[in-house]
């Protein structure tokens, strides 16, 4: 597939369609450079989330002053960046969190936070309001009991919806954001009914990668052949309960890529936005509380770092650091298995970096995608991930898992999604607490021993 013209970032949309601040327009398309910017500004976290990938709880060692930060935010405005979304662990942990958020504001950025919220209250929230935030995305993983389970805090389901209530009352824009994994995927019709109850303008779907803490309970990712049933789902309830309500889906840059549905569920899709490749380096960075500059801020640190603030200085390390300039110039000789062949490829590039490394050990080819299933499903095969290696126990850290291909099952009986009736999926409510037992819970989110043994798949 060859593009007539270079295409707009990360599903951006033509400009004749609404566009984001983040997006970019014709004259950047031609110049292309980061316009989005993704800060750990702490590591430091009140929650402990079974799919964490920087296993955050205590804060880096060398994190960076508050004088360093704000010279941080003057050289992100002198670079031409438009946005600017504080991370963590837990932003308002640090207490001059919105310090560096007013500055981001008077540059002329947007500011966005996200957040678990277990313990953004109402004095957060306003502080959040004087400092100019601009949008706060609430991180809810299924319903009560699924999203305590996995965030490792009971009450924190509780304790987010509540904060999300008080965001709503704001000027400050509520989106919220959602782990797609095994214990979430069957909850999704309750989770969306919630949303919409409360308020939220938008939500992003991402699908979990095993990176840190989630590197350690392998059973907790999708494998790739369930996009077969997260992808129709998806698409109904943008049709039936998303849009309607005024709702914005923005499916995360792991959930694609291309086929049937390509154009329903990207933003801006109606407009002729598609999928055109890793932003990372190009059109986005992150950094981390410590001062590593990162293309991307879920990339592994050890193999993603180009340089480390203060020493390093963000004009040459984004302009010169192969670790920020690799991405943005790869081309389809960077690619490997089923990605280098398809005939997408010289336009995806094999999709989201972040999770094929995590998953494969090194990016150029992820299973994690909608048209390759879809490819195997015709052929009568499907694709499976078998853990293959642990991860050494350090933020940001992966292990591996090998690829097989095996028969596709003879359908059974009534379609299911996630091992649950389609009647069942669609009638969870909201507050019902969720479809797992506890004994369920555990069993997905027990963690394996690193040094115990894993099999092995060659492919």
């Amino acid at each position: 597939m060859k593009p007539e013209a270079p295409r707009p970032p990360l599903g951006a949309t033509p400009e004749a369609a609404p566009r984001l601040v983040r997006q970019g327009t014709a004259a950047d398309r031609a110049e292309p450079h980061p316009l989005y910017c993704v800060w750990e500004i702490t590591l430091a976290c009140d929650l402990g989330c079974k799919h964490c990938g920087s296993r955050a709880g205590p804060q880096r060692e060398g994190e960076l002053t508050t004088a360093q930060c704000l010279d941080v935010v003057d050289q992100l405005a002198d670079l031409g960046f438009r946005e600017v979304t504080l991370i963590g662990g837990e932003a308002y942990l640090r207490e001059d969190w919105d310090q560096i958020a007013a500055a981001i504001r008077r540059k002329g950025m947007l500011c966005g936070i996200t957040t678990g919220a277990r313990n953004l209250d109402a004095e957060r929230v306003a502080r959040a309001v004087d400092a100019g935030v601009s949008n706060i995305s609430v991180s809810i993983d299924g319903l009560e009991r699924t999203h305590d389970a996995q965030r490792g805090a009971p009450g924190s389901w509780r304790a987010a919806v509540e904060a999300s209530r008080r965001i709503a009352a704001t000027p400050i824009r509520l989106s919220t954001n959602t782990q797609v994994n095994r214990l979430s995927l069957p909850e999704l019709c309750g989770l969306a009914d919630l949303l919409v109850e409360l308020g939220s303008r938008a939500w992003q779907v991402q699908l979990t990668v095993p990176m840190g803490r989630g590197a350690d309970r392998p059973d907790l990712p999708l494998q790739p052949y369930e996009l077969l049933e997260f992808f129709p789902l998806l698409d109904w309830l943008k049709t039936t309960r998303l849009d309607p309500a005024g709702v914005t889906l923005f499916p995360g840059n792991n959930v694609g890529y291309f086929g049937p549905y390509e154009a329903r569920l990207r933003y801006g899709g109606a407009q002729g936005a598609h999928w055109s490749g890793c932003g990372a380096g190009k059109w986005c960075i992150g950094l981390e509380a410590d001062g590593a500059i990162k293309a991307c801020p879920s990339l592994p640190t050890d193999d993603w770092t180009g340089g480390r603030l203060p020493e390093a200085r963000l004009e040459p390390t984004l302009r010169e650091a192969p670790e920020l300039t690799h991405l943005k110039n790869r081309t389809v000789d960077d690619l490997w298995g089923f990605c280098r062949d398809c005939y997408y490829a010289d336009v995806c590039k094999a999709g989201c970096t972040w999770t094929s490394q995590c998953i494969l050990g090194k990016p150029g080819n992820n299973p994690y995608c909608i048209h390759r299933a879809m490819d195997f499903e015709r052929r009568g095969l499907r694709e499976r991930l078998t853990h293959a290696a642990p991860a050494p126990g350090r933020p940001f850290d992966h292990g591996r898992f090998a690829l097989s291909v095996e028969d596709m099952p003879a359908a059974e009986g009534p379609l299911t999604i996630g091992g649950r009736s389609l009647e069942d999926v669609a009638a969870v409510k909201w507050d019902a607490g969720g479809v797992w037992t506890e004994d369920e819970l555990r069993h997905v989110l027990r963690r394996i021993g690193r040094r115990e043994p894993v099999v092995t798949i060659e492919g």
